[in-house]
């Protein structure tokens, strides 16, 4: 398997994971389990730094003269990868709106 295949199945694997602690964090907070919420987003976090870690050497690999051709896999990746921060966006705008529903519900 070549170089770019690896990475790409490297930054596809870890956005995933960091996309299914989003999702965990959302039901976590609709549970009112905020720290467990907030451990899944960390969580999150930091599966996809890897994977930003794994592109952003592509990048560079790219910037120093290495001829990079993109694949569909590699397109694939950076689908997953945007699909992923927009998922982690709307986990932190659920949680703290179910935070902000309990504590209304409390009073």
């Amino acid at each position: 398997m070549e170089k770019l295949e690896l990475v790409s199945f490297q930054i596809i694997s870890s956005v995933g994971m960091a996309k299914s602690s989003y999702i965990e964090a959302i039901q976590e907070a609709k549970k009112g389990n905020f720290e467990k919420a907030k451990a899944c987003i960390n969580e999150g976090k930091n599966s996809f730094a890897q994977a930003h870690k794994a592109h952003s050497e592509l990048i560079q690999s790219e910037a120093s003269g290495e001829g990079i051709n993109p694949t569909l896999l590699l397109l694939h990746a950076e689908d997953q990868m945007m699909s992923a921060e927009t998922c982690k966006i709307l986990a932190d705008e659920l949680i703290e709106n179910y935070e902000r529903i309990i504590a209304l519900e409390k009073r």
